[in-house]
Protein backbone atom coordinates (compact mmCIF):
# COMPACT_ATOMS: atom_id res chain seq x y z
CA UNK A 1 0.00 0.00 0.00
CA UNK A 2 1.39 3.02 -1.09
CA UNK A 3 1.94 5.94 1.65
CA UNK A 4 -0.08 9.39 0.46
CA UNK A 5 3.01 11.26 2.50
CA UNK A 6 5.60 12.24 0.90
CA UNK A 7 8.56 10.28 1.34
CA UNK A 8 11.93 11.17 2.83
CA UNK A 9 14.73 11.25 1.07
CA UNK A 10 18.03 9.79 3.03
CA UNK A 11 21.59 10.87 0.73
CA UNK A 12 24.53 8.44 0.22
CA UNK A 13 27.14 10.22 2.71
CA UNK A 14 30.77 9.33 2.26
CA UNK A 15 30.30 5.89 0.77
CA UNK A 16 33.68 4.65 2.22
CA UNK A 17 32.33 5.74 5.63
CA UNK A 18 29.46 3.72 7.71
CA UNK A 19 26.38 5.53 5.99
CA UNK A 20 25.69 2.71 3.80
CA UNK A 21 25.40 0.24 6.48
CA UNK A 22 23.31 2.99 9.03
CA UNK A 23 20.75 2.90 5.69
CA UNK A 24 20.53 -0.91 5.57
CA UNK A 25 20.41 -1.09 9.05
CA UNK A 26 17.95 1.36 9.49
CA UNK A 27 15.66 -0.36 6.88
CA UNK A 28 16.15 -3.90 8.78
CA UNK A 29 15.13 -1.87 12.07
CA UNK A 30 12.07 -0.29 10.93
CA UNK A 31 9.71 -1.94 12.56
CA UNK A 32 11.87 -1.35 16.31
CA UNK A 33 11.69 2.06 15.39
CA UNK A 34 8.09 2.58 13.96
CA UNK A 35 10.44 4.83 10.84
CA UNK A 36 8.44 6.06 7.87
CA UNK A 37 8.84 5.37 4.76
CA UNK A 38 12.16 6.60 3.33
CA UNK A 39 14.11 6.11 -0.14
CA UNK A 40 18.31 6.17 -0.10
CA UNK A 41 19.66 7.94 -2.76
CA UNK A 42 22.76 5.88 -3.45
CA UNK A 43 24.50 3.31 -5.33
CA UNK A 44 22.53 -0.12 -5.25
CA UNK A 45 25.36 -2.31 -6.19
CA UNK A 46 27.00 -0.79 -3.33
CA UNK A 47 24.32 -1.65 -0.90
CA UNK A 48 23.76 -5.10 -2.04
CA UNK A 49 27.42 -5.97 -1.77
CA UNK A 50 27.35 -4.16 1.85
CA UNK A 51 24.52 -6.24 2.79
CA UNK A 52 25.70 -9.48 1.80
CA UNK A 53 29.29 -8.80 3.32
CA UNK A 54 27.84 -7.57 6.87
CA UNK A 55 25.28 -10.54 6.05
CA UNK A 56 22.45 -8.28 6.73
CA UNK A 57 18.89 -9.60 5.19
CA UNK A 58 17.97 -6.77 3.37
CA UNK A 59 16.69 -6.60 -0.21
CA UNK A 60 17.60 -3.90 -2.30
CA UNK A 61 15.14 -2.64 -4.92
CA UNK A 62 16.03 -0.24 -7.52
CA UNK A 63 13.16 2.98 -7.94
CA UNK A 64 12.71 5.40 -10.10
CA UNK A 65 10.33 8.07 -8.35
CA UNK A 66 9.30 8.60 -4.80
CA UNK A 67 5.64 7.07 -5.12
CA UNK A 68 7.58 3.86 -6.40
CA UNK A 69 9.66 3.74 -3.21
CA UNK A 70 6.69 4.32 -0.84
CA UNK A 71 4.84 1.61 -2.33
CA UNK A 72 7.69 -1.09 -1.76
CA UNK A 73 9.41 0.43 1.35
CA UNK A 74 7.03 -2.25 3.37
CA UNK A 75 8.94 -5.14 1.64
CA UNK A 76 12.43 -3.81 0.35
CA UNK A 77 14.99 -0.88 0.86
CA UNK A 78 14.55 1.38 -2.07
CA UNK A 79 16.70 3.21 -3.90
CA UNK A 80 16.70 5.82 -5.96
CA UNK A 81 20.32 5.15 -7.93
CA UNK A 82 23.03 7.48 -7.56
CA UNK A 83 25.84 5.27 -9.34
CA UNK A 84 29.37 5.41 -8.16
CA UNK A 85 32.73 7.22 -10.16
CA UNK A 86 35.04 4.30 -9.00
CA UNK A 87 34.50 1.15 -6.39
CA UNK A 88 35.00 1.90 -3.29
CA UNK A 89 36.47 -0.22 0.13
CA UNK A 90 35.81 0.65 3.39
CA UNK A 91 37.52 3.39 5.25
CA UNK A 92 39.69 4.12 1.57
CA UNK A 93 37.94 6.97 0.58
CA UNK A 94 38.50 8.08 -2.99
CA UNK A 95 37.58 11.69 -3.84
CA UNK A 96 36.38 10.28 -7.45
CA UNK A 97 33.53 9.72 -5.80
CA UNK A 98 32.87 12.99 -4.68
CA UNK A 99 30.38 14.10 -7.51
CA UNK A 100 27.97 11.39 -6.52
CA UNK A 101 28.11 12.56 -2.93
CA UNK A 102 27.20 15.81 -3.92
CA UNK A 103 24.93 14.42 -6.52
CA UNK A 104 22.63 11.98 -3.69
CA UNK A 105 22.81 15.67 -1.98
CA UNK A 106 21.38 17.93 -4.42
CA UNK A 107 18.87 15.15 -5.87
CA UNK A 108 17.63 14.97 -2.23
CA UNK A 109 17.34 18.47 -1.71
CA UNK A 110 15.61 19.00 -5.31
CA UNK A 111 13.28 16.38 -4.27
CA UNK A 112 12.77 18.72 -1.07
CA UNK A 113 11.99 21.71 -3.26
CA UNK A 114 9.73 20.13 -5.31
CA UNK A 115 7.82 18.66 -2.73
CA UNK A 116 8.35 14.56 -3.49
CA UNK A 117 10.13 14.39 -0.44
CA UNK A 118 8.75 15.23 2.76
CA UNK A 119 12.55 16.22 4.25
CA UNK A 120 16.07 15.35 3.81
CA UNK A 121 18.15 13.12 5.88
CA UNK A 122 21.96 13.14 5.52
CA UNK A 123 24.40 10.65 5.99
CA UNK A 124 27.59 11.61 7.44
CA UNK A 125 30.11 13.30 4.48
CA UNK A 126 33.65 13.49 4.85
CA UNK A 127 34.57 17.30 4.15
CA UNK A 128 38.97 16.66 3.67
CA UNK A 129 37.66 14.71 0.68
CA UNK A 130 35.35 16.53 -0.78
CA UNK A 131 37.66 19.28 -0.74
CA UNK A 132 40.00 17.60 -3.21
CA UNK A 133 36.68 17.20 -5.09
CA UNK A 134 36.87 20.64 -5.29
CA UNK A 135 34.25 21.54 -2.67
CA UNK A 136 34.20 24.69 -1.59
CA UNK A 137 31.53 25.16 1.56
CA UNK A 138 32.91 24.75 5.49
CA UNK A 139 30.08 21.80 5.85
CA UNK A 140 26.66 20.58 5.54
CA UNK A 141 24.71 23.44 6.50
CA UNK A 142 26.37 25.82 4.29
CA UNK A 143 26.64 23.82 1.53
CA UNK A 144 22.54 23.58 1.63
CA UNK A 145 22.23 27.16 2.02
CA UNK A 146 24.02 27.85 -1.16
CA UNK A 147 21.81 24.92 -3.22
CA UNK A 148 18.71 26.60 -2.32
CA UNK A 149 20.00 30.42 -2.35
CA UNK A 150 19.28 30.73 -5.74
CA UNK A 151 15.81 29.94 -4.79
CA UNK A 152 15.35 31.61 -1.53
CA UNK A 153 17.91 34.31 -1.39
CA UNK A 154 16.58 35.27 2.00
CA UNK A 155 17.70 31.60 3.30
CA UNK A 156 20.27 31.41 6.63
CA UNK A 157 20.96 28.27 7.73
CA UNK A 158 21.49 27.68 11.26
CA UNK A 159 22.71 24.62 13.07
CA UNK A 160 20.76 23.35 15.74
CA UNK A 161 22.29 19.56 17.78
CA UNK A 162 19.31 17.95 19.49
CA UNK A 163 19.39 15.07 22.13
CA UNK A 164 19.48 14.55 25.41
CA UNK A 165 16.51 17.26 26.40
CA UNK A 166 19.09 19.42 24.80
CA UNK A 167 18.62 21.89 21.99
CA UNK A 168 22.11 23.69 21.15
CA UNK A 169 22.49 26.29 18.19
CA UNK A 170 26.35 27.40 17.82
CA UNK A 171 26.56 30.73 16.68
CA UNK A 172 29.89 30.53 14.88
CA UNK A 173 30.59 26.85 13.39
CA UNK A 174 32.98 25.73 11.14
CA UNK A 175 35.61 28.10 12.54
CA UNK A 176 39.03 27.87 13.95
CA UNK A 177 38.35 29.62 17.58
CA UNK A 178 40.66 32.60 16.20
CA UNK A 179 38.65 32.93 12.84
CA UNK A 180 35.15 32.29 15.23
CA UNK A 181 36.31 35.19 17.79
CA UNK A 182 36.71 37.89 14.93
CA UNK A 183 33.23 36.75 12.87
CA UNK A 184 31.30 36.90 16.54
CA UNK A 185 29.06 40.08 15.86
CA UNK A 186 26.39 41.37 17.63
CA UNK A 187 24.52 41.10 14.01
CA UNK A 188 25.26 37.49 13.37
CA UNK A 189 23.78 36.54 17.21
CA UNK A 190 20.61 38.33 16.25
CA UNK A 191 20.52 36.74 12.91
CA UNK A 192 20.78 33.31 14.60
CA UNK A 193 18.42 34.24 17.22
CA UNK A 194 15.69 34.96 14.61
CA UNK A 195 16.30 32.12 13.07
CA UNK A 196 16.05 29.60 15.77
CA UNK A 197 12.69 31.54 17.66
CA UNK A 198 11.01 31.08 14.11
CA UNK A 199 12.22 27.35 13.87
CA UNK A 200 11.27 26.54 17.67
CA UNK A 201 7.84 27.49 16.27
CA UNK A 202 6.92 26.68 13.17
CA UNK A 203 9.09 23.32 13.05
CA UNK A 204 9.08 22.28 16.97
CA UNK A 205 5.14 23.53 17.96
CA UNK A 206 7.02 25.24 20.65
CA UNK A 207 4.31 28.54 20.88
CA UNK A 208 7.08 30.83 23.13
CA UNK A 209 9.96 29.88 22.00
CA UNK A 210 12.67 30.62 24.95
CA UNK A 211 16.59 31.05 24.07
CA UNK A 212 18.93 31.32 26.79
CA UNK A 213 22.22 33.27 25.16
CA UNK A 214 25.72 31.81 26.67
CA UNK A 215 28.44 34.05 27.34
CA UNK A 216 31.68 33.87 25.75
CA UNK A 217 34.07 34.11 28.89
CA UNK A 218 34.56 31.97 32.10
CA UNK A 219 32.48 33.82 34.26
CA UNK A 220 30.31 35.85 31.69
CA UNK A 221 33.36 37.88 31.65
CA UNK A 222 33.77 38.64 35.05
CA UNK A 223 32.22 42.39 35.11
CA UNK A 224 34.86 42.61 32.12
CA UNK A 225 37.70 41.36 33.80
CA UNK A 226 38.00 38.58 31.81
CA UNK A 227 36.58 39.88 28.58
CA UNK A 228 34.14 42.81 27.38
CA UNK A 229 32.72 40.67 24.47
CA UNK A 230 29.60 39.82 27.03
CA UNK A 231 29.42 44.03 26.95
CA UNK A 232 30.18 44.94 23.56
CA UNK A 233 28.61 42.38 21.56
CA UNK A 234 25.95 39.52 23.18
CA UNK A 235 24.08 42.04 26.15
CA UNK A 236 23.23 44.14 22.61
CA UNK A 237 22.25 41.54 20.73
CA UNK A 238 19.67 39.93 23.24
CA UNK A 239 18.43 43.58 24.08
CA UNK A 240 17.42 43.78 20.57
CA UNK A 241 15.65 40.16 20.51
CA UNK A 242 14.00 41.25 23.29
CA UNK A 243 12.61 44.19 22.06
CA UNK A 244 11.24 41.81 19.00
CA UNK A 245 9.57 39.72 21.42
CA UNK A 246 11.83 36.80 21.12
CA UNK A 247 11.88 35.85 24.86
CA UNK A 248 15.94 35.82 25.16
CA UNK A 249 18.36 35.98 28.19
CA UNK A 250 21.78 36.09 29.43
CA UNK A 251 24.59 36.51 28.40
CA UNK A 252 24.81 32.67 30.58
CA UNK A 253 27.89 31.54 32.20
CA UNK A 254 28.22 28.43 30.11
CA UNK A 255 29.75 26.03 32.89
CA UNK A 256 26.71 26.52 34.79
CA UNK A 257 23.80 26.06 32.01
CA UNK A 258 23.57 22.51 30.75
CA UNK A 259 23.19 20.73 34.26
CA UNK A 260 19.56 19.11 34.49
CA UNK A 261 17.94 22.28 36.90
CA UNK A 262 19.40 24.78 34.34
CA UNK A 263 17.69 22.97 31.06
CA UNK A 264 14.27 23.76 32.51
CA UNK A 265 14.21 27.14 31.85
CA UNK A 266 15.12 27.46 28.01
CA UNK A 267 13.97 25.58 24.80
CA UNK A 268 17.20 26.17 23.18
CA UNK A 269 20.72 27.47 24.24
CA UNK A 270 22.98 29.86 21.57
CA UNK A 271 26.23 29.12 22.01
CA UNK A 272 29.09 31.42 20.72
CA UNK A 273 31.48 28.16 19.71
CA UNK A 274 30.96 25.31 18.30
CA UNK A 275 32.46 23.32 21.03
CA UNK A 276 30.76 25.11 23.25
CA UNK A 277 27.40 23.66 21.67
CA UNK A 278 28.38 20.70 21.03
CA UNK A 279 30.18 19.20 23.82
CA UNK A 280 27.39 19.57 26.27
CA UNK A 281 24.88 17.80 23.62
CA UNK A 282 27.71 14.91 22.71
CA UNK A 283 28.05 14.42 26.26
CA UNK A 284 24.16 13.94 26.93
CA UNK A 285 23.42 11.98 23.86
CA UNK A 286 26.60 10.68 21.82
CA UNK A 287 24.55 7.97 20.13
CA UNK A 288 21.20 9.75 19.38
CA UNK A 289 22.07 12.88 18.74
CA UNK A 290 20.69 14.72 15.83
CA UNK A 291 21.87 17.69 13.58
CA UNK A 292 18.83 19.84 12.09
CA UNK A 293 19.43 22.64 9.85
CA UNK A 294 17.48 25.52 10.50
CA UNK A 295 15.87 28.52 8.07
CA UNK A 296 15.90 26.65 5.00
CA UNK A 297 12.67 25.93 2.69
CA UNK A 298 12.57 22.19 3.72
CA UNK A 299 13.83 19.82 6.88
CA UNK A 300 16.73 18.51 6.93
CA UNK A 301 18.16 15.95 9.55
CA UNK A 302 21.29 14.18 10.03
CA UNK A 303 22.98 11.78 12.76
CA UNK A 304 25.52 14.08 14.72
CA UNK A 305 28.23 11.98 14.31
CA UNK A 306 30.94 11.68 11.67
CA UNK A 307 32.17 8.79 9.08
CA UNK A 308 33.14 6.54 11.34
CA UNK A 309 36.54 5.19 8.73
CA UNK A 310 37.59 2.97 12.10
CA UNK A 311 34.91 0.72 12.17
CA UNK A 312 33.30 1.46 8.68
CA UNK A 313 32.29 -2.56 7.25
CA UNK A 314 32.54 -4.59 10.36
CA UNK A 315 28.95 -4.38 10.63
CA UNK A 316 29.69 -2.77 13.99
CA UNK A 317 28.16 0.59 13.38
CA UNK A 318 25.06 1.68 15.32
CA UNK A 319 21.38 3.03 13.45
CA UNK A 320 20.49 4.81 16.29
CA UNK A 321 21.44 8.23 15.77
CA UNK A 322 20.45 7.75 11.99
CA UNK A 323 16.96 6.37 12.80
CA UNK A 324 16.39 9.38 15.33
CA UNK A 325 17.81 11.86 12.51
CA UNK A 326 14.56 10.02 10.67
CA UNK A 327 11.97 10.15 13.35
CA UNK A 328 12.96 13.61 13.85
CA UNK A 329 12.43 14.76 10.30
CA UNK A 330 9.21 12.99 10.46
CA UNK A 331 8.01 15.01 13.13
CA UNK A 332 9.30 18.38 12.13
CA UNK A 333 7.88 18.01 8.61
CA UNK A 334 3.90 17.15 10.42
CA UNK A 335 4.45 20.46 12.74
CA UNK A 336 5.42 22.56 9.70
CA UNK A 337 2.84 21.44 7.28
CA UNK A 338 0.68 21.81 10.59
CA UNK A 339 1.56 25.79 10.69
CA UNK A 340 1.32 26.07 7.21
CA UNK A 341 -1.73 24.42 7.31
Amino acid sequence: MTNPSPILAVTMGEPAGIGGELSLKAWAARHTWSLPPFVVLDDPERLEGLAARLGLAVPVRRVTTPQAAAAVFDSALPVLPVPLVVPVAPARPDAANGRSVLASIGQAVAMAMAGSAAAVVTNPIHKGILYQAGFRHPGHTEYLGALVGAHSPDTAPVMMLEGGGLRVVPVTCHLSVRRALDALSTDVIIQCGRVTAAALVRDFGIARPRLAIAALNPHAGEGGAMGDEEARIIAPAIARLCAEGIDASGPHAADTLFHAAARTGYDAVLCMLHDQALIPLKTLAFDTGVNITLGLPFIRTSPDHGTAFDIAGTGRASEASLATAILTAARLARHRNATVS
